[in-house]
This record gives C-alpha cells, sequence and structure tokens, in this order.
C-alpha cells in the first residue's frame, strides 16, 4: 500500500519524538529495569545423609542445587555422599561443597589450631580433586559452634581458608548469621566476627538463620528470599530452615514444619524418612562445582 506524503512526515516526527524521549531516560532506571529483570533467586536443600538415586528426580522437582560433603558429616560414620557428583550432576543438580571443620574442644592451642587448620586443608582440597570437582569450586568449612570465636577458633579457620584459597580452591565458611548475646549485653554475629578480623582473606559466606523473622519457616517460594535478607548483607549463601526445627528460632514461623518437628520436600512424604535444611542463593550452582 502506498502511503501519503503528509503521513510519512507525520510517521517520521513521531519517530523521532520517541527517539528523543528515549535518550532522556536516565542511565540509572535503564539498568535498574534491567538488572531488576535479570536477577533470580535458587532454592537449595543439604541434608548430612545422601538421600538416595530414586528421590532425585522429586528432588529436582524443587531444588537446583543441593549440599555435598567432602568428609564426615556431623555425627555421621560415613559419609554416603561420597562417590555421587556424576549423578547429581546427570540429574541436574548444582553444589555446595561442605567440608566438616573442628569444634572447640579439639583445639588445644593456636599453634595446634593453626597445623589442624592446614591440614584438614590439604584433606578438603584432596577429597574435592577425587570428587571431581574442579580448581575454583569453593568448599565451604562446616563452623558449627556460633557467637565470637575464641582465638584458637580463628586461628583454625583461617589456616583453613589460607589452605585452601592457595590450592585454586576458593574458601567460604558456613557459619551462624544469627545476633548472639553475650555477658554485658552486647551482641555478635559469627560471620561478622569472622569477616572483621579476616586481615584481607577472600572468604565466601553461607550462612544460617532460621529465626522467624526474617525466615519464611519450612517452605519453598517459587521466588526464594535472597541470602541478604538473611540479616547478613555480604551473605552468599542463607540456610533460612534446618531439621529438626530449632524451637526457641522458629516459634513464630508462618511456614510450619511437620509435627515430628523436621522440614520435609514437598513431593516426599515424611514416611520416606528424608529431612532437609533449606538454602537459598543467587545462583543454581553456588559453590561453581559443575563445571
Amino acid at each position: 500500500m502506498r502511503t501519503s506524503f503528509s503521513m510519512l512526515w507525520a510517521a517520521i516526527f513521531l519517530a523521532g519524538c520517541l527517539a528523543l524521549l528515549g535518550a532522556r531516560v536516565p542511565n540509572s532506571f535503564q539498568t535498574t529495569r534491567s538488572a531488576g529483570s535479570l536477577s533470580r533467586n535458587y532454592l537449595g536443600f543439604d541434608r548430612n545423609r545422601y538421600p538416595g538415586d530414586a528421590v532425585l528426580g522429586l528432588l529436582r522437582e524443587t531444588f537446583s542445587f543441593c549440599g555435598y560433603w567432602l568428609n564426615l558429616p556431623p555425627g555421621e560414620t560415613s559419609n554416603t555422599w561420597e562417590g555421587r557428583r556424576e549423578v547429581l550432576i546427570s540429574s541436574g543438580f548444582g553444589f555446595l561443597v561442605l567440608f566438616n571443620g573442628r569444634l572447640d574442644r579439639e583445639l588445644k592451642s593456636i599453634s595446634n589450631s593453626k597445623t589442624l587448620g592446614t591440614r584438614d586443608a590439604a584433606v578438603a582440597v584432596d577429597a574435592a580433586k577425587k570428587e571431581g570437582f574442579p580448581v575454583g569450586t569453593i568448599i565451604f568449612l562446616d563452623q558449627e559452634e556460633g557467637g565470637r570465636m575464641l582465638p584458637e577458633q580463628r586461628a583454625y579457620v583461617y589456616a583453613w581458608i589460607d589452605g585452601i584459597n592457595a590450592s585454586g580452591y576458593r574458601a567460604g565458611v558456613y557459619c551462624s548469621g544469627i545476633r548472639a548475646r553475650e555477658t554485658g549485653g552486647s551482641t555478635v554475629i559469627t560471620a561478622n566476627d569472622l569477616r572483621d578480623n579476616a586481615d584481607g582473606r577472600k572468604i565466601i559466606f553461607f550462612v544460617y538463620n532460621d529465626s522467624c523473622p526474617p525466615s519464611p519457616g519450612c517452605a519453598f517460594p517459587r521466588n526464594p528470599p535472597s541470602s541478604q535478607q538473611s540479616g547478613v548483607p555480604f551473605a552468599a549463601i542463607w540456610q533460612f530452615a534446618q531439621s529438626p526445627r530449632r524451637q526457641e528460632f522458629t516459634a513464630r514461623c508462618p511456614s510450619k514444619y511437620d509435627a515430628d518437628g523436621n522440614c520435609y520436600a514437598p513431593l516426599l512424604q515424611p514416611t520416606n524418612g528424608i529431612n532437609i535444611d533449606i538454602d537459598s542463593a543467587d545462583s543454581p550452582d553456588p559453590s561453581s562445582g559443575r563445571r
């Protein structure tokens, strides 16, 4: 169809106005919209015992990544995750690679703590290589005890971190993101304490805070909360629910735990016996362990 001369000039004028209007939109507004549209958070789970090959498909319906232990998980006598990396990759999971650290009662002195930290880092690196995790994978040290770290605890954690970072792998710490009250009324968050005393060390933080609020409780939202909502703004991953629940922190949770006190994946019944902790991250592979 042919276009008349007046209609052509009207179209040119309108196009010019729209171009001018677009040019006047602040860059910050355009960038914010673009960044916001790309941001996304992902659900993951972790547990001390491998759930079994048979349920991976059901778990993958809800979760993008899972915890993966390199050594004996807390309270276990064997590591049932060993040798499972390939089947998890084929099932579509990303990874949260974990190494169980030492309790304070095992640390006799600062000197001994440094020796143990260096030794355990070497064990973690050897295990990561054996399991097929590439250099650059983030390994998280499981620091179970919260509050302000004692000198021997810091010595152990930082020696472990130095050993991991020197190996070509990257060091992370799993620790408390809950504000703990100290004698005299002051408070401290373990993640902040470790970061503030790290002397420039590069550490990725995986924090647990199952207190409600900010935790939604035993919940599986399509748009998971970001790790920054944990109360630790520099956290990369947030564990917001644990099994079994801790009543003193979870009494006000809007999403309830099972009657037995545990949290179970939506497509698995409690009779399966597969209770879980729930994590949120801005990556489907927080340890970068799929490569």
